[in-house]
């Protein structure tokens, strides 16, 4: 049974005639989270996690219509039953399953298999057909523990502390800034850019408790950030803002510096490898444990983890998309932020 199909637009369940995460306008977009890859402008009507729901409004706009769901609570769509399940990536993120006729397609998003303790823990799906990522779909990406990585990051900024010098963490305003925030809490006062600050407040309004923070304004005398912690998003990195922070030292949070060799290495002080994504691990064994017939891999090394699987016999195949550049939007907002403030060049964005 062929349940959806890649289409221009998205990915196109065909009996229920809705789009899973589309880049193009549609009717109606199911939303596996709220990141500006899979969360696009201009669709006449949204569905996706209750949490999501002012993430969207936030990032897209108040007036948008949008209906929301909680984790296994199904909907029936044109005869296909629909239901959320987390995905572990960020707050609010969901793998969207669909049923028809007893066949079952999954479409995970992005996720991670790891509990970080901020976004609710991965939930395993069992399905005929899984429409998979793989981001990190290479052997050599393997991660630490959410504790290790709280050690490593504590361990930074106690450190820096010492040598009289404020910590400037690097993360993406939606999901990594608030896993930094949760990894650090307790080692210092946290202050955060004014993009991220926005979505805490979205995300603290649906009950997500986050540790405490203070929003940076980086207009004003800036003297209370001395051998603190800061939170800014990646577009903000080599800015004019950054260097109004004196005695500095910068940590960029990406899973890319895992490879030192990383586009980005030179520009910071430290590098830490965390990613709210699947290491090859947790992409390979999710894979194997929902039993799936079919794998579609949507975006990240997909060739490689394509080919992966055929080898170990589970049938799978490469799919085009437009997922892979997340947080696109709130790095834009950043970039407009800091250049109209300082006029500055726009940075470019480091991808996660």
């Amino acid at each position: 049974m062929k349940l959806v199909k890649f289409t221009n637009k998205g990915i196109y369940c065909i009996p229920g005639k809705f789009y899973l995460d589309p880049w193009r306008p549609v009717d109606l977009a199911v939303i596996s989270h709220g990141h500006g890859d899979h969360a696009k402008w201009g669709m006449k009507k949204y569905l996706c996690h209750h949490f999501t729901k002012p993430i969207l409004q936030i990032r897209i706009g108040p007036d948008i219509e949008v209906q929301s769901l909680g984790y296994n609570e199904p909907i029936m769509i044109n005869g296909v039953k629909v239901s959320f399940h987390p995905a572990g990536h960020i707050v609010g993120s969901c793998q969207i399953r669909m049923e028809y006729k007893g066949y079952v397609t999954v479409f995970s998003g992005d996720y991670k298999v790891q509990d970080d303790g901020i976004s609710t823990p991965f939930e395993l799906v069992k399905c005929n057909e899984f429409i998979t990522e793989s981001t990190f779909g290479l052997p050599i990406y393997k991660w630490l523990t959410p504790q290790q990585y709280s050690e490593q990051l504590g361990a930074w900024v106690e450190s820096n502390k010492s040598q009289g010098k404020t910590s400037v963490f690097i993360g993406y305003s939606l999901g990594k800034a608030q896993r930094i925030m949760k990894s650090v809490e307790g080692y210092g006062k946290i202050f955060v850019h004014s993009s991220i600050g926005r979505l805490n407040e979205a995300i603290e309004s649906v009950g997500v408790q986050l540790p405490d923070y203070e929003t940076v304004n980086f207009t004003e005398d800036i003297k209370n950030l001395n051998q603190e912690i800061v939170i800014v998003p990646p577009a903000l990195l080599d800015s004019n803002m950054i260097r109004k922070i004196p005695n500095r030292a910068t940590g960029i949070c990406s899973g890319w510096m895992q490879v030192r060799g990383s586009r980005r290495w030179r520009s910071a002080d430290a590098g830490f490898a965390i990613s709210d994504h699947a290491d090859w691990t947790g992409l390979l064994e999710t894979v194997k444990a929902t039993g799936a017939e079919q794998v579609h891999v949507t975006h990240g090394q997909i060739a490689v983890f394509t080919k992966y699987l055929n080898e170990i016999g589970i049938k799978a195949d490469e799919v085009t998309t437009k997922f892979g550049d997340e947080e696109e939007s709130s790095d834009t907002e950043s970039n407009k932020e800091e250049s109209t403030e300082n006029n500055a060049e726009p940075q470019s964005k480091n991808d996660d």
